[in-house]
């Protein structure tokens, strides 16, 4: 009886898991299914599963169609260096509320998980002004300050967890063979924490390269877009390129999926070792 209803969980077990591998993978192959397709297959009625005549040209035609490859690299700059920028705050700022004991701590470390209750659209009108006054509109530096300060609540509250889950001991073993506190960062902390420092660059790294709205408002000369504002301008006004947009949306997700396989190990390690302490 117990062997039958081992069997029986196992077997449902497997079947859940697999209509929710179906259920995430659908949009995917939706997405691959209509990059494939001629523009005149893209309406047809029955809709079909695979296209008949097969536009693997899609592919190409979608870099020509708009300088993808300029949106990619200003995708590449913008999220590269607002995830640097992320993580030069967030590491002094999680360190110090790991290890410091200043009035107002346990406030100031909810109120980090209060900013991440709100959509940054909120702040958009305000973020607006702020560039405009200072003059960054239209220039990409103005998304790398944007997109650094508004992933920063979460890799702060991030790392300070994870640094409290290495034990004091060893950096007072550290300072007392010379180092200074700083040092004892930079030489034991760090080295130790670098699962953690993994997760929070590619949280921070993903938010910058996915992110819209703000790019939207914030950019107008088309040299000047990121990748997801080059993928909407296959959204016409009459009419919509939705072989070449789904096209480029697989393209803009290659190397994020690159990214996660050349650090899912410590990706995965960062996400639970500060977990349990």
């Amino acid at each position: 009886m117990k062997r039958h209803e081992r069997g029986l969980s196992w077997w449902l077990l497997l079947a859940f898991l697999a209509v929710v591998v179906a259920v995430s993978i659908f949009p995917f192959a939706f997405a691959l299914s209509t990059s494939l397709r001629p523009r005149a297959e893209l309406f047809s009625f029955p809709p079909t599963w695979f296209p008949k005549t097969w536009a693997w040209e899609n592919f190409v035609t979608v870099w020509t169609a708009v300088p993808l490859l300029r949106y990619v690299l200003n995708s590449v700059v913008v999220s590269v260096l607002a995830t640097l920028l992320n993580m030069a705050f967030a590491i002094p700022a999680g360190y110090a509320l790991a290890r410091l004991n200043f009035p107002g701590k346990r406030l100031f470390r909810q109120a980090l998980l209060v900013t991440q209750m709100f959509s940054p659209v909120v702040l958009l009108i305000g973020l607006f002004r702020f560039m405009n006054q200072v003059h960054l509109l239209d220039n990409n530096a103005s998304l790398v300050i944007t997109y650094a300060a508004l992933s920063l609540a979460f890799s702060v509250w991030f790392l300070a967890g994870y640094f409290e889950s290495i034990p004091i001991e060893i950096e007072e073993a550290a300072m007392m063979d010379g180092c200074t506190r700083v040092g004892a960062l930079v030489r034991v902390v760090l080295p130790m924490s670098k699962p953690a420092l993994v997760a929070s660059g590619v949280f921070a790294f993903i938010w910058a390269w996915n992110e819209f709205m703000i790019a939207l408002t914030f950019i107008s000369t088309p040299d000047n877009r990121t990748l997801p504002l080059g993928i909407y301008s296959f959204l016409g006004q009459y009419s919509v390129e939705w072989n070449y947009l789904m096209a480029a949306a697989l393209i803009a997700i290659v190397p994020v999926l690159i990214l996660f396989l050349l650090i899912e190990k410590n990706l995965v390690k960062g996400l639970t070792a500060g977990a349990v302490k």
